[in-house]
């Protein structure tokens, strides 16, 4: 698994969380992205990197897509504890 090289942004709260929760359940970043696309989300890798790295807001679409492919309520994308 790779490490970030870029320190985390600010524009967002929710990145980082997106980013444990993926890795915690074993899915790349690739193909997550490939699901976040199946769902109707217009979202490259650079643009999925900077969410991930809160360096760029994140739309209340993009939140609603990521939450039902975790299988999660949109609240959990913002907690601190979520694995």
């Amino acid at each position: 698994m790779k490490t970030r090289k870029q320190v985390y942004g600010d524009k967002n709260i929710v990145g980082r969380n997106i980013e444990r929760i993926r890795k915690a359940r074993g899915i790349k970043q690739k193909d997550f992205i490939a699901q976040i696309q199946i769902m109707g989300c217009d979202m490259n890798p650079t643009s999925y990197s900077k969410l991930e790295g809160q360096v760029r807001s994140a739309t209340d679409r993009e939140l609603f897509v990521i939450a039902k492919i975790f299988g999660v309520p949109m609240e959990y994308l913002f907690d601190e504890n979520s694995k």
